[in-house]
């Protein structure tokens, strides 16, 4: 048995998931229904769910109509290896109408939240030195996108 994600989109469910599939791994479109008849939201022949699955986990999009709109009380956590990995996922997310939030987090177009962080972060937020690790956490509040680099500096600076 797997656990299925269900993202609820107002008619940009097969745009979606095409979009996520073509930037992160190990992701693939599957099936979709087709309304066999008109439906709440739905006319006969239109697409009502994409199947389709981002690094190797199933999701379904949903073309459930305006009523419900995605809120940062959900977001998705990428793991990033490295800045250049942040960098990336960053840049493409926010392509074509994302929007930047603080400490890594941001919109894509769809309006879908994502934290775009590193495990490195860690090493600072949550390090050995007390002291260290506020200066990184008030490094971090100030930035949109996570630098690394400056975390580090903070962490370390006397």
């Amino acid at each position: 048995m797997e656990l299925t994600t269900c993202l609820w989109f107002n008619g940009r469910a097969r745009e979606a998931a095409v979009f996520y599939t073509s930037i992160f791994p190990d992701s693939s479109m599957e099936d979709n229904w087709i309304a066999p008849t008109d439906t709440p939201g739905n006319k006969q022949g239109e697409e009502i769910v994409v199947n389709f699955r981002m690094f190797g986990r199933p999701f379904i999009g949903l073309n459930g109509g305006p009523q419900f709109p995605f809120t940062e009380a959900v977001s998705f956590q990428i793991p990033c290896a490295d800045q250049a990995e942040i960098d990336m996922y960053w840049d493409l997310l926010l392509a074509d109408g994302g929007q930047e939030s603080q400490c890594g987090w941001l919109k894509d177009k769809f309006g879908l939240s994502w934290q775009v962080v590193s495990p490195e972060m860690g090493q600072y937020l949550g390090g050995p030195d007390a002291v260290g690790s506020q200066r990184a956490t008030q490094a971090m509040l100030g930035m949109c996108k996570i630098d690394l680099a400056a975390m580090k500096a903070a962490y370390l600076a006397e």
